[in-house]
């Protein structure tokens, strides 16, 4: 058996994962001008096509195709690609899906792989997909507790998902899916400045001729992939309009200024899933792109600046080490297809049924308090919020230096946003100079420092150790069971003994 991914995420794919269930009047034509139109056949999407005829044989004629074939021609094109690559004939597939499909979709959409000779092994959610591709390389730390933002930046729709990753477990916390940002507004951006230009020049419209709108769109679409790649890019398109030849140049600065308003659009989409999730920006490890238009530089960019320094942005122009944000979703089912490949079908679905996937999560973190430098209190947080459970951490204290008994206080934690105004500057004594306008120029204002701080919540549990030795240090398990149970185990190491409890549920 080989396995192999089909991500759904694909432009094409996508769509029909999205129509193949779908009635013919909920679905949005718009992006299908430049192909096949769909039509309303008995209320089901259609699509009138004709099949490419073999050298010397005649055309066929024109058939009525539903949009399930349509997606099994698709998938049957896509797995006869990778069988001729690889040599192997591909006969089991991971494939990745919005996080907004339905089960009718996931039926429909698995249905279509089947029909195309393909066992569907596990269906995984985008943004899941994408993480898992990052947490397995060697170099990351799967095991950490991370605050992570997927943005799925694609063709024709943007989807942007919260999740919180703990101890390799996932949780999709928020998600916002988003038709009026995406790479095709990039394009149209473009193609508005670029008919202008010729307009002006030529005093002829491209855009009135379906011809020339439809070469004005594929040439600005190859500039926008060139300026993801360097600074200046050339767009020459032959006899575009009233048989005219058009050749112009645009650097990057000028493009990210023409797509000004996409690019903040995309920055909104990110900044509203943040606090749809409940969290703020702070509260942020990391920040993945993925899909072809998180190519763009200046996407990136933005968000580096909207996000702390501490937060890392996981894209080609902020980050060496990045993935190709085109082939990761790719990567992360192919991964997750390597781990499932030897279980048999029954016990795949027996793991990822919602009796097993949808668990309980704690809703604040758990810590320990400490007395800080100067006689604080300092809550340390040793089990994270939105941990799904049943789940057990372990950590190991330093214990006061001269030894003794040592108290342990368990308890919950929260974090808020604390804001400091800078201090007003103290202004300039005139000298006298009335003349000098540059003196009169006022320097920019700081802005407000904002940190997140930890506070104590409720107690939960205290536990006691005696007679600890000089230097050692003491063992603290966090154990939280299915039902929200929590038992505290507290012991010196290399010492005997130790102090366990209990506390029920709430």
């Amino acid at each position: 058996m080989l396995l192999t991914l089909i991500p759904a995420d694909d432009a094409a794919s996508l769509r029909f994962g999205l129509l193949t269930s779908s009635s013919f009047k909920s679905i949005d034509p718009t992006h299908c001008h430049a192909a096949a139109h769909p039509k309303d056949i008995s209320g089901a999407v259609s699509f009138s096509i004709q099949d490419k005829a073999a050298d010397g044989d005649e055309a066929s004629k024109p058939s009525t195709v539903s949009i399930g074939d349509a997606s099994t021609r698709y998938l049957r094109r896509l797995v006869g690609s990778a069988s001729d690559y690889l040599g192997k004939k591909v006969t089991s597939a991971v494939i990745t899906v919005p996080t907004n499909f339905s089960d009718k979709h996931r039926e429909a959409l698995s249905k279509a792989a089947n029909d195309a000779g393909i066992e569907v092994l596990q269906l995984i959610s985008d943004p899941v997909a994408a993480v898992l591709a990052y947490d397995a390389r060697v170099e990351s730390d799967e095991g950490k507790d991370k605050m992570i933002v997927v943005a799925d930046l694609g063709g024709t729709r943007s989807d942007v998902a919260v999740i919180a990753s703990r101890g390799g477990m996932y949780t999709i916390l928020a998600t916002v899916h988003d038709f009026e940002f995406a790479g095709v507004h990039l394009d149209d951006a473009l193609m508005e400045h670029f008919a202008k230009e010729f307009t002006k020049k030529h005093s002829a419209d491209p855009r009135t001729n379906p011809r020339s709108l439809a070469k004005l769109r594929q040439e600005a679409e190859s500039t926008k992939k060139a300026l993801s790649l360097g600074t200046n890019a050339q767009f020459s398109v032959e006899s575009l309009a009233d048989g005219i030849d058009f050749s112009t140049t645009i650097n990057r600065i000028r493009y990210e200024m023409v797509g000004r308003k996409v690019f903040e659009g995309f920055n909104r989409l990110v900044e509203s899933v943040v606090k749809k999730a409940g969290l703020d920006v702070l509260d942020i490890d990391e920040v993945i792109m993925c899909g072809g238009t998180s190519h763009t530089p200046r996407i990136a960019n933005n968000l580096r600046a909207i996000f702390p320094e501490t937060t890392q942005i996981l894209a080609p122009a902020t980050s060496a080490t990045a993935i190709n944000p085109s082939e990761l979703l790719a990567r992360g089912a192919a991964l997750q297809a390597s781990l499932i490949q030897e279980y048999e079908a029954v016990d795949i679905e027996q793991s990822t049924h919602p009796c097993v996937t949808t668990v309980k999560h704690i809703t604040n973190a758990i810590g320990v308090v400490a007395t800080g430098p100067n006689g604080e209190q300092v809550f340390t947080p040793i089990m994270q919020a939105e941990t799904a459970v049943p789940a057990r951490r372990i950590v190991h204290v330093d214990a006061p230096k001269l030894g003794g008994d040592v108290l342990v206080n368990v308890v919950e934690g929260g974090t808020h946003i604390k804001v400091t105004k800078p201090e007003p500057k103290a202004k300039a004594v005139a000298n006298g100079d009335d003349d000098d306008s540059d003196d009169d120029s006022e320097e920019e204002e700081e802005e407000d420092k904002r940190e997140k701080i930890w506070k104590i919540g409720k107690p939960l549990a205290e536990a006691g150790i005696k007679g600890v030795k000089k230097g050692a240090k003491v063992e603290i398990t966090i154990n939280v069971a299915a039902d929200l149970s929590v038992t505290v185990t507290a012991r010196e190491i290399g010492g005997k003994g130790g102090v366990r409890g209990t506390l029920a549920a709430p």
